[in-house]
């Protein structure tokens, strides 16, 4: 499997790996970055250990993971990927995104965004793509729901957090029927 790079006027989406990751040490450490996440990337040793599993994920074609540049602010701004991609029934996962909060607001997750279900509808030509999220975050729920994703239900205390909280998630999606429509509206605010 060959990494894509997604780009557009504003973002390059590119493999993260080892050789790259230490571009985001120091965004990695903001305080909150992921508070809803179950993953740790508060330290250089648990950002490699997060990168090593996405690195992993990708060489057994389950995980598609990215570094973010933001062309505008040229520089490096979190990371996110194709996650639990099941190639079988043409359904993916788009998440573990995170960006500094500098880039937060930007318009820099909608360029993301926009780039990935491209990718995930028109080349890899899948039927279906998810999005699951901490049912408390409600910032990143708001973002999915504006990108046209459907709330499909709550699993119930599915998730353990790092500190021991069991979280609810919320399971969105959005149909490849759905995506032109998507498209259409998400075109008139992205920087190609």
């Amino acid at each position: 499997m060959k990494a894509p790079t997604l780009e557009n006027n504003r973002v390059k989406l590119s493999l993260i790996d080892l050789s790259n990751f230490k571009q985001l040490q120091t965004i990695a450490q903001e305080k909150d970055l992921i508070h809803y996440s179950p993953s740790d990337i508060s330290t250089p040793d648990k950002l490699r250990d997060y990168v090593q599993v996405a690195v992993d994920g990708y060489y057994h074609k389950s995980i598609i993971p990215f570094i973010i540049y933001d062309k505008e602010k040229q520089a490096y701004a979190g990371s996110t990927r194709f996650g639990l991609i099941n190639w079988k029934n043409k359904v993916l996962h788009i998440g573990w995104t995170w960006i500094g909060h500098k880039f937060q607001g930007t318009g820099l997750n909608k360029n993301i965004k926009f780039l990935m279900l491209q990718y995930a509808f028109e080349t890899l030509e899948f039927e279906k793509v998810e999005f699951r999220i901490d049912e408390r975050n409600q910032k990143s729920r708001r973002a999915v729901e504006k990108l046209g994703a459907k709330l499909e239900g709550i699993l119930r205390k599915d998730t353990v957090m790092k500190d021991g909280f069991r979280r609810s998630t919320c399971c969105y999606g959005i149909l490849k029927e759905e995506w032109p429509t998507i498209k259409e509206v998400l075109s008139k605010n992205i920087d190609f």
